[in-house]
């Protein structure tokens, strides 16, 4: 009998993989995606290939770690459009599958929904045809829910499948630490961890009421749902819709003069409102991330009335770059605008001013 269920399609390396098939030459040699490919400017590694991971070498390194990590390796500079190319591909390629539903959620990784009566042999079919026509390798987590074929794909890597289902779900992440889960990284798996939590089985069989005392009402349950693996098993093919816009600017040479602070934050600003303009939806947060030398990083945010005023964004952001530390040099500075959601028109938020 046919059964619905989730499969998870994660693209194998993806950027890495993407440059190797233009330099095939590569293949089977480290190579390092991140920045300008100049491991002697400031620049953090986007992906690197299995060969180069055996070095230690992870995304978000900085690039001259990596380089030091990986001496022998290809450093390659970023290249966008190429990978957005490559992604529209394989989204196409898992839309045109029988009966599939597709949730894309970033350049290499989506949602396929499906009735089938062999989810693995159907799985395997999606790796060949995505192989087929963009020459790229994919894991398939398979699941009764999204949190559980999101991390089934992880058993999956590289090229193959697994599934993970309410039947074996503790049996297969019960003893790992909270931070195998999706959505729980080291901040929250520490704060999981103050209240005696420390796996997943303790995370499934928690008391509500210290993780809400701590999460939240809606975050704190929320927490003992993930560790159960459990959640929605729908996949949405509603197109993505952006919630906000950032620019962030990592600079070769620190800034520390007042001026030159307040001028690289104006250009950010300017280049997140022409980002917002495009998407014609009012704005009802700001945020500004600052990276300290040497790599010390601090956020700040801010609701603001909705609006489409230029010089009130602007003010706002300003206003936060206010906050910044006096006479601390500056490597890093993003900017950030977010915008009402479509769907808050019919809740009763209407703009206050239109034209940008």
């Amino acid at each position: 009998m046919s059964t619905p269920w989730v499969l998870h399609v994660d693209l194998d390396q993806f950027i890495a993989a993407v440059e190797v098939l233009r330099r095939p030459e590569l293949a089977g040699k480290p190579v390092i995606v991140g920045g300008r490919g100049d491991p002697t400017e400031r620049a953090v590694v986007s992906t690197a290939s299995y060969e180069a991971r055996r070095f230690g070498v992870g995304s978000g390194m900085p690039l001259r770690i990596a380089a030091r990590k990986a001496p022998d390796a290809v450093i390659l500079p970023v290249d966008a459009p190429a990978y957005t190319a490559a992604s529209e591909a394989v989204m196409a390629t898992l839309r045109e599958q029988p009966g599939a539903v597709v949730q894309v959620l970033g350049w290499d990784e989506a949602f396929v929904g499906v009735t089938t009566e062999d989810p693995e042999a159907y799985a395997r079919h999606v790796q060949q045809a995505v192989l087929e026509r963009t020459r790229l390798h994919c894991s398939v987590g398979i699941g009764d829910t999204l949190v559980r074929a999101k991390n089934a794909t992880d058993f999956g890597k590289p090229r193959g499948t697994f599934r993970l289902t309410a039947d074996n779900w503790l049996a297969v992440m019960g003893d790992r630490p909270t931070t195998a889960l999706w959505g729980v990284g080291a901040k929250i798996s520490k704060r999981l961890a103050g209240l005696g939590i420390q796996t997943v089985t303790e995370l499934a069989t928690a008391d509500v009421e210290p993780l809400a005392a701590e999460f939240g009402p809606r975050m704190g349950p929320w927490y003992r749902q993930l560790g159960r693996g459990d959640g929605s098993s729908v996949v949405d093919a509603t197109p993505w819709v952006a919630r906000g816009h950032s620019r962030e600017t990592t600079y070769q040479q620190d800034l520390s003069d007042p001026a030159d602070i307040e001028a690289a934050a104006r250009e950010l600003i300017a280049q997140v409102l022409g980002d917002v303009v495009a998407e014609g939806r009012p704005v009802v947060g700001v945020g500004l991330k600052v990276r300290y030398a040497p790599f010390f990083t601090k956020t700040f945010t801010r609701k603001v009335a909705t609006t489409f005023d230029r010089e009130t964004v602007t003010a706002e952001i300003m206003g936060l770059v206010a906050k910044i530390e006096p006479d601390r040099p500056i490597r890093l500075l993003g900017v950030r605008a977010e915008m009402a959601m479509p769907d808050d028109a019919r809740q009763g938020h209407t703009p206050t001013r239109s034209g940008w």
